[in-house]
């Protein structure tokens, strides 16, 4: 009987401890952490392959600018969820985070939001001032301009928040070179316009969520086929970007224009479809597959350079 206990009680130990490590995860947003690694790793590899460096001589500026940016997107993301806890119970997508169900209490969220911008700068500052100028300068666009600000009165709050989703790489960039070369505003531009038609998709599928929460997104002021126009003009405007990196070769832009080719075909399919919230859904679905492409392959492409 008492062996039958054990086991119940680690059991119970394994689902509580499981539960808090996936309320954690889900109040420091992981996913937008790791896709913002992959950018912020692009730019300081990018940095070392431009400038002539060795990567394997750039092990501590890898360890500073990717600990430093994941705390402080981490730390960034805590507060986000700490500033939306009021709105958040409207929304299916985010009526679960751990500050609405109260798993994670405010004072204790607070703290440790704190506790990994602070430890995150240190890092970032110890890769390099501009790393860490930079690191401060993504905090304070995501957290006041959007956060706090944008994302509550103005229907420009995507644009607005996306410039905090376009300053990792520069991060990763700056670990290298403080100055940052012209490739650095490539990557933070692909990323600045590659952001409102991947959020305008999720907020088409959201849009009653979004409406009764009371958040001026784009389909909720201005409805679908202003939205659909909008995201048009946006995917337009990546094409010439990939341009702005001829050192990564003719193979390279085949793929960049290709990739943004796809992307306009379905923007244009989408005023003609019958099922707008379907259509969004791919959208959104190609969004995510076009950064990664993009990404790994200026990885890939910068080493046979």
């Amino acid at each position: 009987m008492s062996n039958g206990r054990t086991i119940s009680t680690r059991t119970e130990s394994e689902v509580v401890t499981a539960s808090l490590l996936k309320d954690f995860l889900a109040l420091i947003k992981i996913g937008i952490v790791n896709s913002n690694m992959i950018t912020t790793f692009t730019g300081l590899f990018l940095a070392i392959q431009f400038t002539g460096g060795h990567f394997l001589h750039k092990l501590d500026l890898l360890v500073y600018a990717l600990g430093g940016s994941g705390l402080i997107i981490a730390g960034s993301a805590a507060l986000n969820n700490l500033i939306d806890r009021d709105i958040d119970p409207i929304m299916t997508r985010t009526n679960s985070r751990p500050t609405v169900t109260g798993r994670f209490k405010a004072p204790a969220v607070l703290a440790l939001a704190l506790t990994f911008i602070v430890v995150g700068e240190i890092l970032l500052f110890s890769a390099s001032l501009a790393a860490g100028l930079w690191g401060l300068a993504g905090i304070f666009s995501y957290v006041v301009l959007y956060s706090m600000w944008s994302k509550r009165k103005h229907v420009s709050n995507t644009v607005v928040g996306s410039i905090s989703g376009a300053i990792p790489p520069l991060i990763g960039w700056a670990a290298v070179e403080p100055a940052l070369g012209a490739g650095a505003w490539a990557l933070f531009f692909i990323m600045f316009v590659w952001q409102p038609p991947h959020f305008y998709a999720l907020a088409m599928r959201r849009t009653e969520e979004y409406r009764a929460a009371n958040i001026p997104m784009l389909p909720v002021v201005k409805g679908f086929k202003r939205t659909k126009k909008s995201m048009l003009g946006w995917v337009l405007l990546l094409f010439p970007i990939p341009f702005l990196l001829p050192q990564l070769g003719i193979g390279f832009l085949v793929l960049a224009t290709a990739l943004n080719i796809g992307w306009l075909y379905l923007a244009v399919k989408g005023f003609t479809v019958k099922d707008d919230l379907k259509w969004a859904t791919g959208m959104f679905v190609y969004s995510l597959n076009y950064m990664t492409i993009l990404f790994v392959a200026m990885i890939i492409f910068s080493i046979f350079i």
